[in-house]
């Protein structure tokens, strides 16, 4: 890259979900700003692998991880695949960028969720990233990165999301007590929270009645893609974010002011 600052080259990072939506691009931009990268997948171990086939393809080193983050032991599974992974490329068990981006999502009024729905947003969202953090702290490097994806339904009120938001607004907590924590380090925490944004796994079409209605709530005037978000992140994850810490940045356009 020409500005070292936005560089990753020598990194190692590790994005949960990173098989699709958000989380591939931010998995195939730290790649192409020089990272090796662990591409997390919940299910498909061949679209982990087309990612991964992607960022090598830019001339960076990646490896797929398949791990299901509602199991009990998922943290467990999850970083002993990804020491697997780090030995069949020659590298340590060690990591510099850590981006807890899988999540899960259903779109219903408190009044509509049940109790497995409910769970399995919590087990996804909120207890996977807790023990992914507490158990990936002995492998980052000082002077590492915490990204947790959070969602701008932690600040504005969206009935729908009545089991989804509160799961995103306690990794914020959390984001911000390790900020404190771990800046003796120089490992920084932060959370980028996402406006409506383009992915197969949220739909949007500004045709339809409800999104032309949503559209009319962002200040740009249009809706947000997943390149959008991977940009906030990679800058977090560089030495070019390196004095920002504990914060929530919000990247939605504008949505809703």
């Amino acid at each position: 890259m020409a500005n070292s600052a936005y560089s990753l080259q020598g990194k190692v990072a590790l994005v949960t979900g990173g098989s699709r939506g958000i989380g591939r691009a931010i998995a195939r931009l730290l790649g192409a700003r020089g990272a090796t990268v662990l591409v997390h997948g919940n299910q498909s171990a061949a679209a982990a692998q087309a990612v991964c086939d992607e960022i090598q393809q830019a001339g960076s080193k990646a490896a797929a991880l398949l791990t299901d983050l509602a199991g009990d032991d998922a943290a467990k599974q999850l970083w002993r695949a990804a020491d697997e992974a780090l030995a069949a490329l020659g590298l340590p068990a060690q990591i510099d960028i850590l981006v807890n981006n899988a999540g899960v999502i259903d779109r219903a009024p408190i009044e509509e969720i049940s109790p497995e729905s409910f769970d399995h947003m919590v087990r996804v969202n909120w207890r996977a990233p807790f023990f992914i953090i507490q158990q990936g702290l002995p492998r980052l490097r000082d002077g590492g990165r915490i990204i947790n994806l959070s969602s701008m339904g932690t600040r504005a009120a969206y009935p729908a999301m009545a089991g989804y938001a509160p799961t995103k607004a306690a990794l914020e907590a959390l984001t911000r007590l390790l900020a404190q924590q771990l800046g003796a380090r120089g490992i920084t925490v932060n959370a980028v929270a996402p406006g409506l944004t383009a992915t197969d796994m949220n739909p949007v079409d500004p045709n339809t009645e409800a999104g032309a209605a949503a559209l009319a709530t962002i200040a740009l005037g249009r809706f947000g893609q997943p390149p959008d978000i991977a940009e906030v992140v990679a800058f977090l994850a560089s030495d070019a974010g390196g004095w920002v810490t504990a914060q929530c940045i919000e990247a939605s356009g504008g949505q809703r002011l």
